[in-house]
Formats: C-alpha cells, sequence, structure tokens
C-alpha cells in the first residue's frame, strides 16, 4: 500500500502545467511570507523588482527529490546570478511548514536564497504555474523577471536538471540587449 501511494504521489508531482505566462506578460506582484537561512521575512516581488531581475522558480513541494536537486542547483549557482544582477526566490504551495528548515538545509538552499510560502498555490495560479490535475500544488516553472516587471524568459518543465541554466541563458541574453532596449537602472541609495 505504501508503495503505491508513493507511486500515486510521484505520479501527481510530475503532472505537467496548466499553462505559463508568456514572456512580455506582467508578472504579478506578490509579497509571501518567506525564509532565508531559517530566518523568517515578508518577500515582496515589487521591491526585489528595484535591485534588478528577478528569477521567481515555483516548485511542488520542499523536500522531496525534484526539489531538493533544483533548489542545490540555484545554490550552486547563485553567485552566477548575483555577477549579473539577479536574484532568486523560490516559491512553493507543498509542505510550507517545513520551509525554514529547507531554506537553511546545507544541501538544499543552504541559506543562499529565500523560498516562499504559498498555501493553496495562489500566487502560482496567477502566473498560470500550477500543475493541471492538482491545481493547489505549483508546477516546476522558472520566470526571468526585468526590473520592469515584465517576464523576459519562462521555462516550464517538470524535470529539475534545466531550469537554472536556462534562467542563466536568459539572464545573459537580457544583459546582452543594446542599452536603449534595457530598462535603466535605478540609483542606489
Amino acid at each position: 500500500m505504501r508503495t503505491l501511494l508513493a507511486l500515486a504521489l510521484t505520479a501527481t508531482l510530475c503532472l505537467p502545467a496548466l499553462a505559463a505566462l508568456k514572456p512580455g506578460a506582467a508578472a504579478p506582484a506578490f509579497t509571501a511570507p518567506a525564509f532565508l537561512a531559517g530566518k523568517p521575512f515578508t518577500y515582496d516581488l515589487k521591491a526585489a523588482l528595484k535591485q534588478g531581475p528577478v528569477v521567481v522558480y515555483f516548485f511542488p513541494a520542499a523536500f522531496t527529490p525534484g526539489c531538493n536537486a533544483e533548489a542545490a542547483a540555484f545554490s550552486r549557482a547563485i553567485d552566477r546570478f548575483k555577477a549579473q544582477g539577479a536574484t532568486v526566490i523560490g516559491v512553493t504551495a507543498g509542505n510550507t511548514e517545513r520551509l525554514a528548515a529547507f531554506s537553511s538545509d546545507t544541501e538544499k538552499c543552504a541559506g543562499k536564497f529565500p523560498v516562499a510560502a504559498d498555501p493553496g498555490a495562489k500566487i502560482a495560479a496567477t502566473f498560470d504555474a500550477t500543475m493541471a490535475l492538482k491545481s493547489d500544488l505549483a508546477s516546476r516553472t522558472s520566470y526571468l523577471i526585468g526590473r520592469d516587471g515584465k517576464v523576459v524568459a519562462v521555462y516550464d518543465a517538470m524535470n529539475p536538471n534545466q531550469h537554472v541554466q536556462r534562467m542563466l541563458d536568459a539572464l545573459a541574453t537580457l544583459r546582452a540587449r543594446p542599452a536603449s532596449t534595457r530598462v535603466p537602472a535605478s540609483p542606489r541609495h
């Protein structure tokens, strides 16, 4: 019976997303309870975009094999994102009661980027990033959002292995655009 239950959960977590937002669409602004290195705070996408582009990656549930691998990959690459002026936030509706531990786990997030709780996948739904048959869970969908609040790139695949590279590639493309097509940087205080 446990094997059957485990197979059913695995199958549910592998369901495709409904439909991701497309590049050029306005990214929905959100605030959410979040954790960084185990410490709680309120994450605000609009405020984060004032500092530069943001990678918002949705994942089904903390402490599951694919989500662990994806978080570890973002953790290992975080300096590459920072070098290009971008920040990363992970958002999940699954196992939100364990996000403090997930955010500080040395083999997962390692305290290098925040993860936000999305009970009922309400934020994921505004990004069209929920699972087709399980809409109360986020799909594995990554977005690069430009400083102007618009989606620059999206990668929607349940396999966690390519999300980091796809977002780094999109960020490099964004930074390579002529200055006249980029949103000007705001002065730092």
